[in-house]
């Protein structure tokens, strides 16, 4: 039996119209022109500098794409989508009688009829994703509560928008974008390509989002992490034993090599680098 969960953190949009495909092609970091009806894409919008705005799951349908987002920033990613619509014949609306539910550690045995079911473009073993009527999501997750899929993604390393970052803060290799598919270099144009492009292809990457362990709670969010005196990243969301964080990871080198012990919050704590992300 999978584990299941009702994602109240999550909201869904819809864009439909006939240059729907064309639309977030030159605006998104994904790569959206080969997908079938019923396959996903991880995404994001940027701003011009290069800083992740917002980011999303694309669901491909007959009539466009669903949105898989953040709850909190649907509408202000769709008032953003909207500026770039111009003449583009397409349509962005809420969705509000639809919701997200996740199923992991198995496959759902079958999906509903009224529902899509798709596994998550960002890492496999995240498991599936369902977008549908919140009485439909709510019939295969159940009441449970969110943690306890989050608790699943911190122990996976992956990081999530408006749990991890807010919008304008990060590049996308900072929270390992370019690792979890959420960008395609060769697929031409997108909003902040030209210093996406740049930072990928010189090797710039100075940060990068690793796993704390610990014991006990997470530190609070936004604590230092620290190599003796020095500061060498500060600490993400989190759950008990374990947490993320943003990682200078030249500063990590160089505390590995003196044999500066690691703390957060006075606590010991040990970096590691989701496996994942270790094998690029």
């Amino acid at each position: 039996m999978p584990q299941t969960a009702f994602l109240a953190s999550r909201a869904v949009l819809k864009i439909e119209g006939p240059d729907a495909r064309s639309f977030l092609q030159g605006i998104a970091t994904q790569n959206v022109e080969s997908l079938n009806e019923g396959e996903a894409a991880f995404s994001a919008l940027l701003t011009p500098q290069g800083k992740i705005l917002f980011d999303f799951i694309l669901v491909a349908t007959g009539d466009g794409f669903l949105v898989d987002c953040a709850s909190e920033a649907a509408e202000s990613l769709a008032k953003r989508l909207s500026l770039y619509r111009l003449r583009a014949k397409v349509t962005i609306e809420a969705a509000p009688d639809m919701a997200v539910g996740a199923a992991w550690n198995d496959a759902l045995e079958t999906a509903p009829a009224d529902a899509v079911a798709f596994m998550d473009p960002r890492l496999a073993p995240l498991g599936q994703r369902v977008i549908g009527p919140k009485e439909t999501v709510l019939a295969i997750a159940g009441q449970k509560s969110e943690p306890l899929y989050d608790a699943h993604r911190l122990a996976l390393g992956v990081p999530e928008f408006g749990r991890d970052f807010g919008g304008d803060e990060v590049f996308l290799l900072d929270v390992n974008y370019d690792a979890l598919k959420g960008v395609d270099y060769k697929k031409g144009c997108f909003v902040g390509q030209e210093v996406t492009s740049r930072m990928k292809r010189k090797g710039e990457v100075r940060k990068r989002t690793l796993v704390l362990s610990f014991g006990g709670p997470p530190p609070p969010k936004g604590t230092p992490v620290m190599a003796g005196e020095n500061a060498i990243g500060e600490a993400l969301s989190g759950a008990t034993g374990s947490a993320l964080a943003l990682i200078r990871i030249d500063r990590l080198a160089a505390a590995r090599e003196a044999g500066s012990a690691l703390t957060a919050d006075g606590r010991k704590v040990r970096v590691s680098v989701p496996g994942w992300l270790e094998q690029r």
